[in-house]
């Protein structure tokens, strides 16, 4: 399974962060000294949290999977929280319907949320809504270091256990949070948080 919203562009560039490494060569009796790229650890682990409270304005989407789902949603919802001088936090992509979904492909819903600090009025498309504090499986990754579909395999088959021994009801939908715009921000990019709302 691939993100929620299938939208991140994997970076050709290396992972920042972690030790730098040399390697020193000799020719014709002078040392060079040739810089490796950088190496980043990361421990990925899953883990079930509670999640806190948002008031969002958010934008519903349906229609099949594109490559960059829900960025022109983004950028009306940045336009419009620009305008009503509102500030913005946490961006959130949520996949309704998964692939395993009864619904046909070209009636999945995605829903854009962006986080708002003020009180804004809902406007054409645009609703304003709180999300509620909920209790989520969920893994922090930076998919310049590791491909999201091994993540999204493996939270799916941890969860479907967890289920399956009845340590969860339910589970659904999945939502990713970034921080910032995954698009330009790179910090914002490289430390995804993917959710699965569960029921204990």
């Amino acid at each position: 399974m691939k993100s929620v919203t299938d939208c991140r562009r994997l970076s050709s560039r290396p992972p920042s962060g972690g030790r730098t490494f040399v390697i020193r060569i000799r020719h014709d009796g002078n040392e060079v000294v040739k810089p490796l790229r950088r190496v980043s650890m990361m421990v990925i682990d899953f883990e079930v949290s509670r999640s806190p409270a948002y008031t969002v304005a958010s934008i519903l989407k349906v229609g099949p999977y594109r490559e960059d789902n829900l960025r022109n949603e983004f950028g009306e919802l940045v336009a419009w929280a620009k305008e009503n001088r509102l500030r913005t936090g946490k961006w959130i992509m949520y996949e309704h319907d998964g692939p395993n979904s009864r619904r046909p492909g070209n009636q999945r819903r995605w829903e854009a949320c962006l986080e708002i600090r003020g009180k804004g009025k809902p406007e054409g498309r645009i609703r304003i809504k709180k999300l509620p504090a909920q209790t989520v499986a969920k893994v922090v990754f930076n998919p310049n270091v590791i491909s999201s579909r091994i993540i999204y395999h493996g939270l799916g088959d941890w969860i479907w256990w967890r289920l399956k021994y009845k340590d969860f009801k339910r589970a659904g939908p999945t939502r990713e949070v970034y921080a910032g715009d995954p698009w330009t921000n790179e910090k914002a990019w490289s430390k995804v948080e993917v959710q699965v709302l569960v029921e204990k």
